[in-house]
């Protein structure tokens, strides 16, 4: 094996010196390493935007939802014994925090501005416990949420379509009716603006409106029944386990448990198979780059030809022909990768340098904040996904040297220095 690798190392140093004819080859074999950088480049850097993007939107998601939610099976979707519950959930060992909520529809209303909103009702400190609305307020906080008080909490868009601010009075209107002699009048009672938040989210921030829960069941005639139990965990990603789990503890019946791998699983998904598509797609340029190999290794074994005859006659096997070739092979996929690698964590660890730095260049903006409501391009290098590109990329590589390998080791010594 020693001298197989002596050889293929010298068949690549040899390159440099190319002159004629041997320097297209060396130019395809130059093609051929830039290719495979740039693919692998290409695919961390995508890759780790996408992590980025994907634990960006899970942690906003889950910051204004939940790990698990606990409702009623009941068609009135009441939970009346939610403070047993409460305790059930909280024997759980995953279980760092609960707090009631009440979901319910409403009208929200000033002057001609009208919007409809998914109203929560919260208690303000349980609530900071499960979720991150502290993080995410503007203008007030969740304390300023007072029972009795009717104060109400906007996201930004909602506020804005609106046209308030912290301290304005709007009506909030409940489609449930009050029966009068009269006519079926809607219940409405008038909420100050007390609050402000910003959760990146447009889901969120254009429909979602916070009030007390004392608030909420007073509006909703809810008495002291809430609409479930939101729950949060040491480890998010225990949450399908722990909910089963759950349900055989919680002593409560005709309650359903959810988690966020069901809540949200249709949007999880799309962005996980968007990330496959990508991987797929980006490997293909590496394919393309890896085959370059094919053509490169062909025409160094036309050229090697006397050589590889002269290696016969003194004795080396056609398996010790091809591993020359294999070798060779190897040595442009290895210098690809490496250059690719090392330019992809350039990049992808330095995206906060590198994006503006091209905005600059170009005179233009990639990554408008006010579009994509996140500050700036996220990243997140996973070993895992490193590990797979380098890997697979080696592997094209290596399967692409095979057949002209194949092709040395048939080259027939008499037939090759008949004419030398």
């Amino acid at each position: 094996m020693f001298y197989e690798l002596f050889v293929g190392l010298r068949y690549t140093r040899s390159r440099r010196r190319a002159q004629g004819r041997n320097r297209l080859v060396s130019f395809i074999s130059l093609v051929s390493i830039l290719g495979i950088a740039l693919g692998v480049m290409t695919l961390i850097v995508v890759l780790s935007v996408m992590n980025g993007f994907q634990e960006e939107l899970r942690d906003r998601t889950l910051g204004v939802a939940s790990h698990i939610e606990v409702e009623s099976v009941e068609g009135n979707g009441r939970v009346l014994n939610w403070q047993q519950v409460i305790e059930d959930a909280r024997q759980h060992p995953e279980v760092t925090a609960a707090a009631p909520y009440i979901n319910e529809q409403g009208m929200l209303t000033l002057g001609e501005a009208a919007r409809g909103a998914q109203i929560r009702g919260i208690l303000p400190e349980p609530e900071s416990t499960v979720a991150s609305f502290d993080k995410y307020m503007r203008v007030g906080s969740l304390d300023a949420l007072q029972p009795g008080n009717f104060g109400i909490i906007l996201g930004r868009d909602l506020a804005r379509a609106l046209g308030v601010r912290p301290g304005s009075k709007l009506t909030l209107i409940a489609p449930q009716g009050m029966v009068t002699p009269a006519a079926v009048m809607p219940r409405m009672r008038q909420f100050e603006v007390v609050g402000i938040f910003d959760a990146g989210m447009i889901q969120y921030d254009s429909a979602l409106a916070l009030i007390h829960l004392a608030d909420a069941q007073a509006l909703y005639r809810m008495n002291d029944a809430v609409s479930g139990v939101r729950l949060r965990l040491k480890d998010l990603f225990a949450a399908p386990s722990v909910s089963r789990e759950l349900a055989e503890i919680i002593t409560t019946p005709d309650l359903a448990l959810r988690d966020w791998t069901h809540i949200h699983a249709a949007f999880f998904r799309a962005v996980a198979l968007e990330k496959t598509m990508m991987a797929l797609f980006l490997f293909l340029i590496v394919g393309v780059a890896a085959f370059n190999v094919v053509a490169s290794l062909t025409m160094t074994v036309q050229e090697k030809a006397a050589d590889i005859a002269i290696l016969r006659t003194l004795g080396a096997s056609p398996i010790s022909i091809m591993t020359v070739f294999i070798i060779q092979g190897s040595i442009i996929g290895v210098v690809g990768l490496l250059a690719g690698l090392a330019g992809g964590l350039g990049i992808a660890f330095n995206l906060d340098v590198v994006i503006p730095a091209l905005e600059h260049l170009f005179g233009t903006t990639l990554w408008d904040k006010n579009i994509y409501f996140i500050s700036e391009l996220p990243s997140k290098v996973l070993a895992g996904d490193v590990a797979t590109i380098l890997t697979v990329s080696f592997l094209l590589t290596l399967i692409a040297a095979i057949y002209p390998s194949w092709r040395a080791s048939r080259v027939k010594p008499a037939e090759a220095l008949r004419y030398e």
